[in-house]
C-alpha cells in the first residue's frame, strides 16, 4: 500500500497555471505507474494523465489538448501535474493515484486499475 498526499491546488484566473504535487510513501514508488484524476461536482471521476514507472512515457485525457504535463521524480517519491491555460471547466478536485499492479507495461485511464488514492486538492478556475 502507498500513502499519497496532494498539494498545490488553489484559486486561479482563466488562462493561469498551477502545479500540483503528489508525495508518495510506503511501497516502492518507482515500480508503479502513477495517475491524476479529477472530479467536478455532480460529475464522474475523470482521467487526467498517467506516467509510466519505466521510461516516463505519458498519456492524457482528450480534454487536456497539450495544456497539462505530468512528470515524476523517483528520487523524491513525487509526481507532478503542471497545468497551463486553465479554463473554468477545469475546476474540480484533483486526485493522485497509484496503479494497483507493479511494473505494468502500459498506461491505463481506468480508475478501477488504481488502488491507492490521495484525499485530493481543490482547483478552482475563475472567469
Amino acid at each position: 500500500q502507498v500513502q499519497l498526499v496532494e498539494s498545490g491546488g488553489g484559486l486561479v484566473q482563466v488562462g493561469g497555471s498551477l502545479r500540483l504535487s503528489c508525495a508518495a510513501s510506503g511501497r516502492t514508488f518507482r515500480s508503479y505507474n502513477m495517475g491524476w484524476f479529477r472530479q467536478a461536482p455532480g460529475k464522474e471521476r475523470e482521467f487526467v494523465a498517467a506516467i509510466s514507472w519505466s521510461d516516463g512515457s505519458t498519456a492524457y485525457g482528450d480534454f487536456v489538448k497539450g495544456r497539462f504535463t505530468i512528470s515524476r521524480d523517483n528520487a523524491k517519491n513525487q509526481v507532478y501535474l503542471q497545468m497551463n491555460t486553465l479554463k473554468p471547466e477545469d475546476t474540480a478536485v484533483y486526485y493522485c493515484a497509484s496503479d494497483r499492479r507493479p511494473l505494468r507495461d502500459y498506461l491505463t485511464p481506468q480508475d478501477t486499475q488504481y488502488d491507492d488514492w490521495g484525499l485530493g486538492t481543490q482547483v478552482t478556475v475563475s472567469s
